[in-house]
């Protein structure tokens, strides 16, 4: 650590002393209201605590630092929130997503990001989330999923494979790229281990190289935000300096934000003592003429009419559209304007499951009805979420609902749906997946 202070030091100059104070006192935490679900104005006031406004998003909030267990509650379960380091919202933010854009995030897990990409998204374009390791991907999935996403491809792809089968499909992609992490290190003793010169030089090839990949997949005129969560100039300014050197037809421009401190004229920089553990994010155009593709929609073919008749059968003027696919017993729903091939690549879900066909039924999936609001579902029922019937409902059992209650039924909270379940004679027989559960 000796050697890393020297360094920030070197970096800081007359402003070191104040980065010390910050960074020996309590390290930020914060949530992100998830504008799919709810908005500040409808979340603040249900939440125990009171949530002080971050500087880096609208959506953003400080925490208390005597708040635990934040991912039992309710709240968090139905997507709510996600909880986010609050300088980490920076980077979306710089990215400046547009209605309709096709999004690739390049580096996803666990979800931070993506999900804040999806809110500004809304029911519109596409976001594509990779994210390189597995289980980390899993994560990533279960995240999109919580919050309410539908117009999502989560992937398991190494970022050359992935962006030369996407080539020019991208109106915006982000790079937060995997980093020595020194931002860090006031919450995350292993990072702290991990550190040496050695590892930030080996960390600013691999992010050279994971940019020189993330280029190929951005449309003429298309932005290009790369980011990390470290303070490291090697892997910040230096990558970004390689990078432009390497590919004169890209330029780096002004976001239009006043977070943080300007560097390279344009990047942003975010210490501690700005509010936040640390971030650098810069945004990147690529030269050329804008390229905007009408992303034809690609509507069923040969879907059966069982199908299309279970669909309607849960939900009210089809809302997720219809580009629709059956694949391997499972009927997925795309997003709507969805027109990619990717056979071959390792796709670990594209939009959401309606349901799983088994031998003389359909069985809905838990994802759909995440994603779905209460006025889009033909039978809801809508508890407050401190009420004993939801803390039933998360711990797996069956619970209470009116008599005049049929079928399949999505469970509400405070009018954001949580999850499902089959309802007869007044009871709610439990399908909320059990990996979700909160054991008693």
């Amino acid at each position: 650590m000796n050697k890393f202070l020297l360094k920030m030091k070197s970096l800081l100059g007359d402003e070191y002393n104040e980065f010390l104070k910050y960074y020996e006192s309590e390290n930020f935490r914060g949530l992100r209201v998830n504008t799919l679900k709810t908005t500040p104005e409808k979340l603040l006031p249900l939440l125990d605590f009171k949530a002080e406004k971050t500087p880096f998003c609208n959506e953003g909030y400080y925490i208390p630092q005597n708040i635990t267990s934040l991912g039992n509650s309710p709240l968090h379960h139905c997507g709510a929130f996600y909880i986010q380091e609050p300088s980490a919202t920076s980077a979306v933010e710089m990215l400046g997503v547009e209605k309709d854009d096709f999004v690739l995030d390049l580096c996803a897990a666990p979800g931070g990001k993506s999900t804040q990409i999806a809110a500004k998204l809304g029911r519109n374009g596409l976001l594509w989330s990779n994210e390189i390791v597995k289980g980390r991907a899993n994560i990533l999935l279960s995240n999109i999923e919580r919050m309410g996403v539908f117009n999502a491809v989560v992937s398991n792809c190494h970022p050359d494979v992935l962006c030369q089968r996407l080539e020019n499909r991208f109106d915006k992609v982000l790079v937060d790229a995997p980093c020595s992490g020194e931002g860090m290190f006031r919450k995350n003793q292993e990072a702290q281990n991990e550190w040496s010169e050695e590892h930030v030089k080996s960390c600013a090839v691999r992010q050279l190289n994971i940019l020189e990949s993330a280029k190929r997949a951005l449309k003429p005129s298309g932005v290009l935000v790369y980011s990390t969560c470290t303070f490291s100039f090697e892997e910040n300014e230096g990558v970004i300096t390689r990078f432009l050197e390497n590919n004169p037809d890209f330029e780096l421009e002004d976001a239009g934000v006043n977070f943080g401190r300007p560097t390279l004229e344009y990047a942003r920089r975010i210490f501690p003592m700005d509010g936040g553990e640390g971030h650098f994010a810069a945004r990147l155009r690529k030269k050329g003429d804008c390229i905007k593709s009408a992303h034809p929609d690609i509507l069923p073919d040969k879907i059966g009419k069982s199908s299309l008749e279970f669909y309607d059968s849960l939900f009210y003027d089809r809302p997720f559209g219809e580009n629709i696919n059956e694949v391997n017993n499972k009927i997925y729903i795309y997003p709507q304007k969805f027109n990619i091939d990717f056979s071959g690549l390792s796709v670990l879900r594209c939009g959401v499951i309606l349901g799983e066909i088994l031998k003389n039924r359909i069985e809905p999936h838990h994802s759909v009805f995440a994603a779905a609001k209460p006025e889009y579902c033909k039978s809801y029922v809508n508890f407050n979420a401190d009420s004993e019937e939801i803390k039933a409902f998360m711990h797996g059992e069956e619970i209470s609902v009116p008599d005049d209650v049929k079928g399949f039924t999505a469970v509400c909270v405070e009018s954001m749906t949580l999850g499902f379940g089959k309802a007869s004679n007044g009871r709610l027989k439990n399908k909320y997946p059990k990996g979700l559960r909160i054991l008693k």
